[in-house]
């Protein structure tokens, strides 16, 4: 068995077409042809049930592919580390964050770990979404990490908390609550809502909110972004609970501490489980761990 032989398999399972396949390999049918004749007498097993040139996977292709993607994945990863190490030391980190994390956590964080890496040339690409986008984007590869809320189920992904944001409700300023300076669930349940959309990790804590008073409230809008939220705020659609972040101070609106509250926001770095990263990337992760993470989480 050789590495040839194996990424031919992957690629004829995917094309499920010797023609095709060959092409793509950029050999002759027949050379693929044998390949995949050898593998399977090594292997003793059948991989592939032939339809003329097209071909499905049997049930032991099935379980061969992925261990076979999975070792071709890890060696691809062994190359760029050497190519890495020959280099001048750098390279990049793509990151992805959820927006009230941009204004102030990701530039210090970045300028942090630019410090301690001094004279080292790293690219960093960014990218703000909602929670559900970026955690698509990390399964996809589009991601090295991401700063987001937690997602429950995700099973493959790695959730440390390492930052903490206030939850604060908005009300506009000519509201019945806004001679007051803070107010309960139970009153904010009382008007309609503006709120995030289920994109968003804060959709389902504020419904929970909102649940365990027993209460549904009437949503007014649902929005994906912080200063949006707090915008129709002040134009009178409803109340709302958002992160007390910047923007909402810039904004017309009465800003009230939620009393009771017995929750804490965390925003957790989030990396797959079963992804190895790059020689940077795990520098950045353990730059993280040393300077922010949070041991203590408190529900």
């Amino acid at each position: 068995m050789n590495l040839n032989q194996l990424t031919y398999f992957v690629t004829l399972a995917q094309i499920e077409n010797y023609t095709r396949a060959a092409k793509r390999l950029d050999i002759t049918q027949p050379s693929l042809s044998h390949a995949i004749s050898n593998l399977e007498k090594e292997l003793q097993v059948p991989l592939f049930e032939r339809h003329g040139r097209n071909v499905t996977m049997t049930k032991y292709g099935e379980m061969f592919l992925k261990y076979v993607q999975d070792s071709l994945h890890i060696l691809n990863l062994g190359v760029e580390r050497i190519q890495e190490a020959a280099r001048i030391p750098g390279g990049s980190i793509s990151i992805g964050y959820i927006h009230t994390q941009g204004r102030r956590f990701i530039p210090e964080l970045v300028r942090g770990f630019l410090n301690e890496q001094e004279g080292k040339k790293i690219d960093f690409r960014f990218q703000n979404a909602a929670t559900g986008s970026l955690i698509r984007g990390l399964k996809e590869e589009k991601f090295d990490v991401i700063f987001c809320s937690r997602a429950e189920g995700e099973k493959e992904i790695s959730f440390v908390p390492v930052s903490e944001e206030k939850l604060v409700a908005v009300v506009p300023e000519n509201h019945a609550l806004a001679d007051r300076n803070s107010v309960t669930i139970k009153e904010l349940g009382q008007y309609p809502q503006v709120t995030f959309t289920p994109a968003s990790g804060l959709y389902f804590v504020i419904r929970e909110l909102f649940e365990k008073e027993g209460l549904s409230p009437e949503t007014a809008f649902e929005v994906e972004e912080d200063g949006a939220l707090a915008g129709m705020v002040a134009e009178e659609f409803g109340v709302g609970i958002v992160p007390d972040v910047p923007v909402i101070h810039t904004l017309p609106v009465k800003i009230l501490n939620i009393e009771n509250l017995h929750y804490r926001r965390y925003i957790y770095m989030g990396m797959m489980k079963n992804r190895y990263p790059s020689a940077l990337v795990e520098q950045f992760r353990d730059y993280i761990y040393k300077h922010y993470r949070i041991y203590e989480v408190i529900q």
